[in-house]
């Protein structure tokens, strides 16, 4: 269970035996079912998920209306680095929308591993550059693309998204309408018949 988590982190550093039983001594598998919360508003977020298996979906909760920020699916890393690091509640929803099996462990066990084992600081920051570099790029091209834009580079980046989650999240996700997502789906569809 423990084998894709252990052969992400030993694709940015080399672990020696005792760095990996103490990493692997820290994890925790847990299995969600269809449509159960991973994290909830609210809640502080104290652990770092790694998905094994399945997909999950992170919303916000805008004047009861659900605004879908990112798909994580299988040998991704997630955590709420603002209710991590500050220990506040935070306002994220992470909701599987399949099966998940996850692995995660808790911030007070990471910080452990930070101090005793110090090539554990290095994963720790790569991952967290690759969480800024995540919402950079989520952000540019919410502001710099077209809706049609979006979508195409989202057929073409991320094909999994567009083939396992249901259109409604998708829209939400490109901050459009399902209606607008049908329209531009049918114009592409023509396209491609020409």
């Amino acid at each position: 269970m423990t084998t894709q988590i252990l052969q992400s982190i030993k694709s940015i550093v080399s672990l020696n035996q005792n760095e990996e039983e103490a990493f692997v001594n820290i994890l925790e598998v847990k299995q969600f079912k269809k449509k159960e919360f991973l994290l909830l508003e609210g809640q502080i977020c104290d652990k770092i998920i790694f998905i094994n298996s399945g997909c999950a979906r992170i919303f916000y909760n805008v004047d009861g209306v659900e605004n879908t920020f990112q798909f994580f699916f299988a040998e991704r890393w997630y955590t709420d680095f603002s209710s991590f690091l500050t220990g506040q509640p935070t306002i994220e929803n992470m909701q599987a929308l399949e099966p998940c099996e996850v692995i995660q462990f808790k911030k007070k066990d990471l910080y452990q591993l930070y101090d005793t084992y110090p090539v554990f600081d290095r994963v720790g920051r790569i991952l967290a550059e690759n969480a800024f570099l995540s919402v950079s790029k989520l952000n540019q091209m919410l502001t710099n693309e077209e809706p049609e834009q979006r979508y195409l580079n989202l057929m073409s980046q991320r094909p999994e998204v567009v083939q396992r989650i249901p259109q409604h999240y998708i829209a939400s996700y490109l901050g459009i309408k399902p209606e607008s997502l049908s329209r531009i789906r049918k114009r592409i569809l023509l396209a491609k018949e020409r």
